[in-house]
Parts: structure tokens; sequence; C-alpha cells
């Protein structure tokens, strides 16, 4: 890859390290909540090598080369510049991109998923691992060459995705030769069986035939059987006729005993019989491999109302699998903030009023709204590749439907800044209010898209052969033909296994537009604190309104970072769409939203957005978009919907050669969070918080005790 194409890929100079502050939250707990809150943090933690080893074959090995480095200089990376004989601008670019590292656990960007590589040349990482025999052993022990660290011959191999088009993912293992339509065929062979994938990883073998490798801290499957029943080997049929698919039991198999044992361990300290079921119920999937059982607990945490400790852990989110099935390893302890809790329970009562105001009949709506628990937490743990800012689980439908769902937004995550940080894309009139008003704005946009995006719509289904959760005989009709429906899902179909690799991003969109037609909504500004529900763009709730539309747009010039102009690939489900909501802004005429600049090198590109507009021209398009991303996803239109998103997000020669270099060139890091610890001693749990620097990123890291198995037993 040559020099130009390459420094895309470099990691962040300097990276934005920021702190999540939890102490006076956590102080507040008891004795009790606070082991519990302990155990649930060392379970998600445990996970860490999960998560790498879902990343890229090298992350593990990366991983402990650097804990081996911090432990041998404890620290004391001066001393370890000296030894090693490097430069002090060598040290500093390795530490960035260590914590750059650390923050995505994993040589791939958790947003983005395209890889990133040191500044400093191979010849610092071999003198450190010269310096520190540990450092040297972890690389040998995976097989992993210095080289590892940095690019490739094989551009699309600097990116996540299918192996079959040139792309990395260790969803599937050391078999570059399988294929998405082999892929695609074992999940629909999967689905028949009642076997769920978020805890799988799947590997072709050298005979053609198919393991699937499931999660679990036991090394067959448990004597009742597992999710599928007694039978490990099925023939499969169809195109795959001739094949056979053998579940192997014991993925990830040391770290899954370890967690279910801290999760058994926090049991003891729930706070209620729910929690207590509920961590029952995760230690059994975690040891057993079943994906039922962990279905089970989520049923219990959403019936665990209003917890102070607030928990979730598992394979939950797929964004990561190219096909959109297989879910990373995540954990959640967050803490609740009782103030703004208040504010989000006043969202949940007003939503049976709000719901109808959205471009849609009642036939493609639950028949019956139920209320979730909505809570503003702030996080003590959350592992995982990143941090997100709100959060809307279970993603099982059945459970959603029957039981509900919760919604959280991270405070602590929202409202976390690096100081100075830069704002490319706004024109200098409307900077001040937007920076004023961006937090009040992104709480807003979250609360709604959580609850009211993600919360609504109905999938219309034939829920047993002959059998509809809709008048089949007199269908609704579609309000974007203006005829009666003519699909739907049939048994045994799910909304991702009929929409697929797209289905994520697609409800991402889907999500963010009900949040920009809803937000324009002055009651729900009022709900916020930011008005008296009085229409008014020019008063302090106009503010707020216009400042989220302002980061959308902003949000959509900046997407196209994450798209790949070799594989013309998006590689993060939210920016691909933000950029379609931006096309939307610029599609809707008027003169609501340009792209404002005068040189021909886009220099001084900025958004140029009408906001007495917004109410009119803006809520209008936006709605007309979001009907239709609703209603292909209600009724399982998959050729309406691809057409319509395909279009939406295609990234035309002008964005691509002109936009994109711009965006590139003026890109902002992505926040790293450095979290904090627990301890338990005697019965008693201590916090330890750290320095939001390179070092303390690592030194965090380093006290977690993720060490291989031959240094320290966990």
């Amino acid at each position: 890859m040559d020099d130009r194409s390459l420094s895309q890929y470099y990691a962040d100079a300097p990276p934005t390290v920021v702190s999540l502050p939890i102490k006076s939250h956590f102080e507040d707990l008891t004795d009790e909540q606070k082991l519990y809150a302990h155990h649930v943090s060392r379970a998600a933690f445990l996970g860490t090598r999960i998560v790498l080893r879902q990343v890229s074959p090298e992350s593990e090995a990366m991983f402990d080369f650097i804990m081996a480095l911090q432990r041998a200089y404890p620290a004391n990376w001066k001393n370890l510049q000296k030894d090693a004989g490097i430069s002090e601008q060598a040290l500093e670019a390795f530490l960035e991109y260590a914590t750059q590292f650390l923050g995505n656990l994993g040589n791939y960007k958790g947003f983005g998923d395209s890889k990133f590589i040191p500044r400093c040349s191979s010849e610092t990482i071999e003198a450190l691992a010269s310096r520190v025999p540990e450092a040297r052993k972890a690389l040998e022990k995976f097989k992993v060459p210095v080289a590892a660290f940095y690019g490739t011959d094989h551009p699309a191999k600097m990116h996540l995705g299918f192996p079959d088009q040139g792309h990395l993912s260790t969803y599937y293992p050391d078999c570059s030769d399988i294929t998405q339509d082999e892929i695609e065929q074992v999940s629909v062979f999967m689905a028949e069986k009642k076997l769920l994938p978020e805890n799988t990883r799947l590997k072709k073998t050298k005979d053609g035939n198919f393991q699937l490798l499931i999660a679990s801290g036991l090394s067959r499957p448990p004597p009742e059987g597992s999710d599928a029943g007694p039978e490990t080997v099925f023939d499969l049929s169809g195109k795959l006729d001739g094949k056979k698919l053998e579940l192997v039991f014991g993925d990830h198999i040391e770290e899954l005993a370890k967690i279910a044992l801290h999760i058994k361990k926090a049991g003891l300290s729930a706070a209620n019989d729910t929690q207590k079921q509920m961590m029952d119920e995760y230690a059994k999937s975690f040891g057993s491999g079943s994906l039922n059982a962990f279905k089970e607990s989520q049923k219990l945490w959403v019936k665990d109302i209003g917890p102070m400790v607030e928990t979730n852990i598992g394979f939950i989110e797929t964004y990561r699998d190219p096909a959109n099935v297989r879910a990373e390893w995540e954990g959640l302890v967050a803490m609740v903030n009782k103030e703004r809790t208040q504010a989000f329970q006043k969202l949940v009562n007003a939503a049976p009023q709000m719901i109808p105001k959205l471009p849609w009949s009642e036939d493609f709506e639950k028949d019956k709204f139920s209320a979730p628990d909505f809570t503003s937490l702030e996080v003590l743990t959350f592992n995982g590749s990143g941090i997100p800012a709100g959060i809307n689980i279970p993603n099982y439908d059945d459970i959603r439907q029957a039981v509900g769902f919760k919604n959280v937004s991270l405070g602590n995550v929202l409202s976390a800044k690096a100081p100075n940080e830069p704002i490319p894309f706004i024109r200098p009139d409307d900077l001040e209010l937007y920076q004023a008003n961006r937090d009040h704005a992104f709480e807003v946009q979250v609360g709604i898209h959580e609850l009211l995006g993600h919360g609504t719509g109905k999938l219309l289904q034939e829920t047993s052969p002959g059998k509809f959760n809709f008048d089949a005989l007199k269908p609704p009709i579609s309000p974007v033909t203006n005829k009666p429906i003519t699909t739907y899902y049939k048994p045994g179909q799910t909304w991702s296994s009929v929409f697929g690799g797209f289905s994520a991003s697609y409800e991402e969109c889907r999500a963010e537009c009900v949040a920009m037609a809803l937000s324009c909504d002055f009651e729900i500004l009022k709900i916020f604190g930011f008005g008296d529900g009085k229409v008014d763009v020019t008063n302090e709730a106009g503010d707020v309104l216009f400042a989220g539309y302002l980061s959308m747009a902003r949000a959509g010039i900046a997407a196209v970072e994450y798209w790949d102009p070799k594989s013309r690939k998006w590689g993060q489900a939210h920016m691909q769409a933000r950029f379609s909501i931006l096309k939307t802004f610029l599609d809707a005429g008027e003169g609501f939203t340009v792209l404002d600049y005068t040189d021909n090198d886009l220099s001084d590109l900025m958004v140029k957005m009408d906001r007495e507009k917004i109410l009119t021209v803006g809520r209008k398009a936006v709605e007309v978009y979001l009907q239709k991303l609703h209603v292909y996803k209600c009724t399982a239109d998959y050729d309406a919907g691809k057409r319509l998103y395909d279009e939406m997000t295609n990234v035309d020669e002008w964005w691509a050669d002109k936009v994109r270099p711009e965006v590139l060139r003026r890109k902002t890091p992505r926040k790293v969070f450095v979290q904090a610890n627990t301890y338990e001693k005697d019965g008693k749990v201590e916090l330890r918080e750290y320095e939001p620097t390179c070092e303390g990123m690592i030194q965090s890291w380093s006290e977690r005790g993720i060490y291989p198995q031959e240094v320290v037993g966990v």
C-alpha cells in the first residue's frame, strides 16, 4: 500500500483521552450494592479477551504486549524509553497507539471498523520487545510478527467485512474461503433449528463442512442438551446439501468460566429476587452456552425496574459482524442519576401522546405501548469496543413485543469533553450557539432516539402457519403507496434475518429520523427543561432544536470518513445513517440546508442552515423519508428498503473525491474513555480512578488483571 493511502490509517496523534468520573455516585451506594457492582464489573472486564479475539487474530497478542511493557516499567515509561534506546517522539507515538488500542479493545476502530497503525516505526516496536522478554513472548505465543501492527499489501484487509470480499472477520476464524452465501445459508438452517447465533462464531473446515463455535464455560453440551436439542452434528440442505454442521462448545472457555463465577458472586449481593434470578440465568448461559437462558435473563432485566445499580452483560450488539447476526461481548455497570432520570420518565409518560404524531397509522404501530424503564446512568464500567451514548435493549423482537424493553442514557458519556475540542464545518455565526446547546440537543436526540425511535413500530407477521398479527383478508393500507400491503414476515423470519447486513444501519437511521421529527415538538423540548411548550424557533428551545439539526448535518459530513473508497463500503452503521439524513436535508430544497464554500479544495466547507425552515421544510423532508423507512421495515419489504437505503447512502464522485479528503484533513479524534477500577478487600469495595492521559489509560488496564493464564490466575 502506498504512503498516501496508508496515511489515513495512522493512529490519532494525540488521541482524545477523557475520564468517566463516577466516584460521587459510587460512594452513595450501600456496601451490598458496591459488591454487586464490583462483581458484575469484574465479569464485564474478564470478557476483554473475547472482544480482542472478535476483532482480529493479532489483537490479543498486542494487548498482552502492551500489558507486559506496563508491568515491566510500572508508571515509568521514560526509563523504558532510555533502556530501549528510542526517542521521546517514538515513545509518545507508541503510547498514543497503545491508548487508542485499549480504547477500542483491538487494532480496528470500534467506530468505523478500519485498522489503525502506529506512527512510530517497526524498529521502535522491535526495540521495546527486545527490552522486555515478556512482551516478546506475547507476540511469539500467538505467532504475531511485528509487521502485524502495520499495513498490508491487501487494502481490503484494512477493513472488517466478509472474508470472501477480501476483508477480515474473526467471527469466521481461519477460513478466508468461507463465502457470504454460505454464511447466510447456515444462518437460515440455524433459524430452522431455533439455534440463536449471537454467541457463536462460524468456521469452515478444510473438507468443506462447518463448525459452529459456541461460547461457553463447558467444553461439551450440558446433559440436557443444547438449545437445539441433544444432537451436535446436523446434515445441511439446500445449497449446502451434503455438508455438515457440527456444534463445538467451549469457545472462550476460560474467560466464560471465570465470568460465570463472578456473576454467581454478584447474585449473592443482589437487591431483590429478580436480580438474583437474572444472575442465575446469566451464569447458566455463560456456563452452558444457552442463549435461551440468556433470553430469560433479559426478560428479568426488563422487569427489574429502577435499580440503583444497573447492569447488562453478554453478547449484545451485532454491528461488527458483516452478516449482522453474531454479537460482540459487552458489559455495563452504572449508577442511576435520579435527577436526570425524572426528565426521561416524563418523556415515557408522554410517549402515548407523541407516537400518533409520527407519519404512519396505528396499523404500523404496536397494539399497546408498554411504558419501559428509562433512566439516566453514570457509567462505572462499559467493556467493549466502544461506549455508546444511549442504549435500547433487549434486541430480541419477541421479548420487546411481549415483555418490553429498557432505555438508558449514559450521562457521563454524553458530558465527557476534551478541552478546546475543534468543531469543523460549523459557520462562525452559529458556533457560539452550537457550543452552548449541543449537549442539551444531544440529550434530547438520544432520549427520543432510544425510546420513540427503537421503541416504536410493529412487524406485520404470519406468526404461525395461517395465523397473522394483522387482518390478512383486509391488509393495512401503506401510506407510501396508498395501496394494501403485499409483503410481511413469514413464520420464523425476523427483522435482521430478512434485511440482513444493512439492517443495523437502516434501523439506526429510522431511529435518528424519529428523533429529528419529534425534536421539532416543543412539548418534548419542554419535558427536557427547554422553553414553555409554545412553538418559537427563536427562543431557548428553538436554540436547542437548531443545534440538534446542525449537529446531525455536521455528523453527515464527517460520516464520509467511515466510507472506504477502495471497497465502496460503509464501516459504521450510525454514520451511514447520518449521511443519508444530511442528504435528506440537502434534497429538501428551498434553501433549507446547503453546503457553503468558496475554495475549490473545500477547505472552508461549512453547513449553512435556515433555522426558520426547520419546522416546515426540514421536518417535512425527514418525515417523508422516515415514513418509507418505517413502512418497509414493518412489512418486510426488503427490495424497496434496499433500493431506498442504497440510494440515500450512495457516495458519489464529488463526495468521494472532494469532500472526503477535506473531512480526513479536518477530522477530530474520537474520544477514548479512561474508566475506574474496583477492588474487594474483606467484604468492602474500593474505587480507584485514573488520570485522563495515555499513561493513565494503560495503567487502568494493567490494574484490571487481564493477564495471560500462565502469568497469574484471576
